[in-house]
């Protein structure tokens, strides 16, 4: 199995920062609550939804590859 949390909380963040909003903006943007996506962006959900990984990626304006590639 591969690692892709630590990847996909590394981009999360990095795309988050590039469009330049904070946490609790994009968490308005993606309709997730800002506790979930501390915890995606911290490493500390393990299996995030696909749904919600989703709704991040679309918020962000990245596809779900953006955010799953190393």
């Amino acid at each position: 199995m591969t690692k892709i949390l630590p990847t996909l909380a590394k981009n999360v963040k990095k795309y988050r920062k590039k469009l330049g909003v904070s946490q609790d903006r994009l968490s308005k943007l993606a309709d997730i609550t800002l506790h979930t996506l501390t915890k995606i962006e911290t490493g500390a959900t393990p299996n995030p939804r696909i749904n919600t990984v989703k709704k991040i990626a679309d918020a962000l304006s990245v596809s779900l590859d953006d955010l799953m590639k190393k």
